[in-house]
């Protein structure tokens, strides 16, 4: 390692540390041109320097020691780090050069190079943001052994979601070959989610836990390979590995573990939460994983212990975005496009624009701040764009294709990125408000309030909502949304003779070349898991799927499974499917789905529920069914609920509450069932009203049985958050809970409070 009073040294014996001085008089932070010349000139006083004899006698003499060890010809790293760099609120993570498989001829070279990056454009603008001062900021060097990984894997880590701030988690992203790769956003990298509470946990068969709660394969076309005379060099990825993952499980797991070492030791070192952004490289040669870099998260890790702010940003729109992406942070931001497709246009940009290329460096660093808001062509969530805009507070869309070809120069849009991951651009300057709730002054209802979600991508920024747990998860969405394929077309793929759907199925489920069903089951296993870890260890009441038979035909291949009904609102739904023969095969794929969540990952948080069940005997069948496909009533504190959203439950109360362990009252099917009409028609729709009398006795009856039985009861319809009395009228009855959308949360608890 050289220390900085190397740098010190090698500056006063050129006698450069007074030329700064000189150069830097001149300096105006606030002009582009003036930033780039005095850039330029420090940058060539160091190179033009010469190396102090002893300080090159004493590093070739340490690296004669390393080859004494790993054998002649050793490659190093060459990497910097600053006296100030990770800081609480300032990670300087690239601001400065490293250079990867340095030969020993080229280390003098190489280490000058370093040092003059002390003073890259970027650096200085860094610094000056930073409010660090620019003549006493240091740089060491670490030189070290270089990990294989060109031959391998290599990436970065996260002891949080770095999106929302959430805690509980592991992300992980890894591509082919040098990790420098991921930084320069040309690709997408292989994505991981590991539930930190349950990874060394272990289940009632004595079998560790392995709570990989997300797989996403990336887009890993390129990759960073060793030049033969020194330094790297692009090579392709071929085809059979893009379609592997770049980690075994085991491997995924092992990080994540070695992860939260890390960051319980800098926790306890700092006597606060220090969550930690870390890169880690696999050899090739050994097959060994090394941490090779740890610095502290900048962006999150003030949110611990400060007053917890929700920030609710609605976009006010019926327009179709004109460009999508993956959404960075969760503003929305404002101006004129201003396309750069070369960093050395920079200076043309004004502050306020919309900077929208093909993809950032660190280079791009100096304008990034002056932006309103980033889109980008290429990039995934750990690309240079999404690094600084998330630090920045800009919102950032990465990976949105064709930007700089759709939106134009001078053009107003409006980016928005309140919408989870999905990044969305608008035409024009779209109003929107924003609304500002501290949640340590929200105040607590007898009532549970619980959330309906349907989004697992949703979940971990829903969580820091006041909250009871969920009260109805979806399945529907995840199966709509990141499966997108009938079971049954999955099921009998073999069968299929149609060529165009097989070609389909075979690009959505590439991952899964053998076993399609696995596909359903991973991805459904993925969805839910991420939304009972984001709320864990509090209740998650999954129901089953409560598709109908036009909803269904919607999935690729459901055409070939789905019979036409008159009116799918009453026909082949819920309960009634899945003892059916036809899709019992279909409903076991979501029971070993539940199963993976609850055994294999650990998230006992998790119940279940079954929709529309019209009879006893329907809910007997199904209950054995559950039990037929691996998932036991009460075994481990599996609770099985059932929908109360037919007059059938309501009048045979006690009988279903023999079976099941409550009810959670579906007050839309309930109130059209009730009345007589389908809510789908729009004549009729102003008819259907929760607060009818005929539906607010029904209801009164499930609460006061379930009560009576000290069985479950909650409500998942928007009737409390639409009409404050019906809310006010079940919470006098005792009802347990009330599942709400996000949206509505904070808003009907302050209302409720002040009708209490």
């Amino acid at each position: 390692a050289l220390t900085t009073n190397v740098y010190w040294k090698f500056l006063k014996a050129n006698g450069i540390d007074k030329e700064l001085e000189r150069v830097f008089k001149k300096f105006n932070p606030k002009d582009i041109k003036s930033l780039q010349e005095t850039g330029k000139k420090s940058r060539g006083l160091i190179l033009r320097g010469k190396m102090p004899e002893d300080l090159e006698r004493g590093i070739l003499q340490a690296h004669q020691k390393l080859e004494e060890m790993y054998g002649r010809d050793v490659r190093v790293a060459v990497r910097t780090s600053g006296v100030c760099e990770d800081m609480p609120k300032a990670s300087f993570a690239g601001q400065f050069e490293s250079y990867l498989n340095v030969r020993k001829e080229d280390l003098i070279r190489i280490i000058k190079r370093c040092i003059a990056s002390t003073f890259s454009d970027r650096a200085i603008a860094y610094r000056y943001d930073k409010k660090v001062d620019q003549l006493k900021f240091g740089l060491s060097i670490g030189i070290i052994k270089m990990v294989r990984s060109d031959l391998a894997s290599s990436g970065i880590m996260f002891s949080l979601d770095t999106e929302t701030g959430f805690k509980n988690v592991v992300l992980i992203n890894s591509i082919w070959g040098l990790g420098e790769m991921i930084v320069k956003g040309r690709i997408t990298p292989d994505e991981f989610y590991v539930f930190k509470p349950t990874l060394n946990g272990k289940g009632l068969d004595g079998r560790t836990y392995r709570p990989i709660i997300k797989k996403k394969l990336g887009r890993k076309t390129v990759k960073y390979v060793y030049a033969k005379d020194g330094g790297i060099k692009e090579a392709k990825v071929v085809g059979s590995q893009q379609l592997k993952f770049s980690l075994t499980d085991n491997e995924i797991l092992t990080l994540a573990k070695w992860a939260v070492i890390i960051e319980e030791h800098y926790s306890k070192k700092f006597g606060k939460w220090t969550p930690q952004d870390m890169e880690w490289a696999k050899d090739g040669e050994t097959g060994e994983l090394f941490i090779v870099q740890s610095r502290p998260e900048t962006v999150h890790v003030h949110s611990e212990g400060a007053a917890r702010v929700y920030e609710e940003y609605k976009l006010e729109t019926s327009k179709k975005p004109i460009l999508t992406g993956i959404a960075v942070g969760e503003r929305i931001g404002r101006g004129k496009v201003h396309i750069i497709e070369d960093v050395s246009k920079i200076k043309e940009f004004k502050e306020g624009e919309v900077l929208v290329t093909k993809m950032t460096d660190p280079d791009w660093t100096s304008i990034m701040g002056m932006a309103s808001a980033i889109v980008t062509d290429e990039g995934g969530k750990t690309c240079h764009a999404a690094i600084i805009s998330r630090e920045l507070g800009i919102p950032c869309i990465v990976g949105a294709g064709k930007a700089t070809k759709v939106l134009k120069n001078g053009q107003s849009v409006t980016v928005d990125c309140s919408n989870g991951l999905n990044g969305r651009v608008w035409e024009g300057n779209i109003s929107y408000k924003v609304k500002k709730y501290n949640l340590e002054k929200i105040p607590k209802l007898k009532t549970k309030i619980m959330v309906n979600i349907g989004a697992p991508e949703a979940a971990f920024k829903t969580s820091f909502l006041p909250n009871g747990g969920v009260g109805l998860a979806r399945e529907e969405f995840i199966i709509a949304q990141n499966i997108k394929v009938h079971p049954l077309a999955l099921i009998h793929f073999d069968k299929i003779k149609d060529k165009r759907i097989k070609k389909k199925i075979e690009e959505i489920a590439v991952e899964y070349k053998n076993d399609k069903k696995e596909f359903f089951v991973r991805k459904l296993a993925e969805g839910v898991s991420q939304i009972a870890a984001a709320f864990y260890p509090k209740k998650v009441i999954v129901r089953f799927s409560d598709f109908k038979t036009n909803e269904y035909r919607q999935l690729l291949g459901g055409e070939l499974f789905e019979p036409l009904e008159d009116n799918p609102m009453l026909g082949w739904r819920g309960a009634s499917r899945y003892y059916d023969p036809k899709f019992e095969s279909a409903f076991a794929l979501e029971v070993k789905a539940i199963k993976i969540a609850r055994q294999e990952f650990g998230l006992k948080n998790i119940a279940v529920m079954v929709p529309f069940c019209r009879t006893v005997e329907e809910g007997k069948k199904v209950i054995k069914l559950i039990e037929k496909y691996g998932l036991k009533q009460y075994k481990d504190g599996l609770n099985i609920y059932v929908m109360c959203e037919i007059p059938s439950n309501v009048v045979l109360v006690d009988e279903f509450l023999d079976i099941f362990d409550g009810m959670s009252i579906g007050s839309n099917d309930l109130t059209q069932l009730t009345l007589g009409l389908d809510r789908d028609n729009g004549r009729i729709a102003y008819i259907g009203n929760e607060r009818d009398k005929a539906v607010k006795e029904q209801i009164a009856k499930v609460i006061k049985a379930c009560r009576r039985r000290k069985k479950y009861v909650g409500i998942c319809g928007q009737a409390p958050s639409d009409y404050f009395d019906f809310a006010e009228f079940i919470m006098k009855l005792g009802i347990e809970s009330m599942s709400l959308n996000a949206d509505t949360i904070i808003k009907t608890i302050l209302k409720l409070t002040k009708k209490k």
